[in-house]
């Protein structure tokens, strides 16, 4: 059941001359259409609700909060806010008839192996890929997991790149046996860059994301927001974001709401993407075992 209260929105009418009149007076900025895909967190225009689209009604638009309240909202010019500034809600564009199907793929783009070939246990690679720190690893997991099964390459958890140095030398890389790593962003002087620059070798490949944190490596939209927050120097970057954003304390949980967002390839930001294909590139070259 709607809500009589939004009938007739102030903000609304102040911006169209009068409530439904579609006509803005002159001077008067446009307000911003914004397409009201799934997920997209906006508030209405008095600052009294905050959610996240979840389904339409005719001319109508459901919103849920972090507590799971629903409310209904007419889609109407101005009615809500987006990153605090006025904007009009309209329903997205309806997707184009599907192409003919082609062949199957994976989450990374990559053409999926036959399902009978999937079905068969394969021997892993003497080489390996670590990669430093646990969200990253999960990503990893998350878009390449299938073609590093398919190519029997083992993907190992890196706690902290102080520990490369020993894993490196424990693994004795060699022309077979191949060690590449993922890290956090690196920073030119820095004690993890020199780490890094200690253990590479024709062997052992280290690249480094340029990402604050591998959250920011999702886009924004795959989330459902603008942007990621700019968090001030000296404070905890997730803790930050999740302040800025208006979403509940709790790392774990906003980690797997932004797990849960990443279909495919196409939800990352390219310097990722780049550099974790360069790594499964350099431990299965010819000559790899």
């Amino acid at each position: 059941m709607r809500s009589r209260r939004y009938d007739t929105d102030v903000l609304a009418i102040g911006l169209t001359g009068s409530a439904g009149s579609g006509r803005r007076r002159r001077g008067q900025r446009e307000v911003p259409k914004i397409e009201a895909e799934r997920g997209l967190v906006v508030e209405d225009s008095s600052g009294r609700f905050c959610g996240a689209v979840v389904g339409y009604e005719k001319g109508a638009v459901l919103l849920e909060d972090r507590d799971g309240k629903r409310r209904v909202f007419p889609l109407r010019a101005a009615a809500f806010l987006l990153d605090g500034k006025p904007v009009t809600l309209v329903p997205p564009v309806p997707a184009k008839p599907a192409s003919p199907p082609g062949p199957a793929r994976t989450a990374s783009g990559s053409v999926a192996a036959p399902a009978s070939q999937r079905a068969r246990a394969k021997v892993a690679r003497a080489s390996r890929i670590y990669v430093e720190g646990k969200h990253d690893a999960e990503l990893v997991e998350q878009i390449w997991g299938d073609d590093l099964r398919d190519v029997g390459v083992v993907v190992e958890y890196l706690e902290g790149i102080d520990d490369l140095p020993a894993i490196v030398a424990s693994f004795d890389p060699g022309p077979g046996r191949r060690l590449g790593v993922l890290v956090d962003h690196l920073v030119a002087g820095s004690k993890e860059t020199r780490i890094a620059a200690s253990v590479r070798s024709p062997h052992v490949l280290v690249v480094g994301h340029p990402f604050i944190d591998i959250w920011a490596a999702v886009r924004p939209s795959a989330v459902g927001i603008r942007t990621w927050p700019d968090v001030p120097h000296g404070q905890p970057w997730k803790e930050g974001v999740l302040r800025a954003l208006g979403w509940p304390p709790e790392v774990p949980a906003a980690w797997q709401r932004i797990l849960r967002s990443v279909a495919s390839y196409a939800d990352l930001e390219p310097e990722l993407l780049g550099r974790v294909e360069a790594l499964i590139d350099f431990v299965t070259m010819p000559g790899s075992e």
